[in-house]
């Protein structure tokens, strides 16, 4: 253990730094699955709410984020996993927001689609199906450039 431990805001910084494995132009901090970051005597407690609660990445998520505090000397880490409230889109930072369409990812939004084509920016959208590569996307086609491109769904 670091004989100075680092403060929350430091190792808010560090989480940061840790790409989602799924989708990794987005960080796990942009993404809202990490909801709190503190310490409880010499041991730094560290809470994650999963997309959902089937979410094949979990596990993943949870050896990186451990990996990472470990590699910065922090030994004594308890990552608790918390359901309720249930992760959401809304969780989703606005630079996560831009990271994914600047990826070519349409990021959620309330109406349930995608505002625009991330590639081209036309609004001429269809959906092609409600599943994508992930889970938590869906797959979309514009109709002006013909390309097509996830949506991460609005949850």
């Amino acid at each position: 253990m670091v004989s100075d431990k680092p403060t929350t805001e430091t190792v808010w910084g560090w989480l940061n730094q840790i790409p989602d494995p799924e989708i990794p132009v987005i960080s796990l901090v942009d993404l809202g699955v990490i909801r709190d970051v503190h310490w409880s005597g010499d041991t730094l407690e560290v809470t994650v709410t999963p997309t959902y609660s089937g979410c094949p990445a979990t596990r993943v998520i949870n050896i990186d984020i451990e990996t990472a505090l470990r590699d910065r000397g922090i030994d004594k880490i308890r990552l608790r996993t918390r359901l309720s409230p249930a992760w959401t889109t809304d969780w989703l930072s606005e630079t996560g927001r831009r990271n994914l369409e600047t990826y070519g990812i349409a990021p959620p939004q309330k109406a349930g689609g995608p505002a625009h084509c991330p590639q081209c920016q036309a609004r001429d959208v269809e959906r092609i199906s409600q599943f994508g590569s992930t889970p938590c996307k869906a797959l979309w086609r514009c109709r002006t450039c013909l390309e097509p491109f996830d949506y991460f769904k609005c949850i």
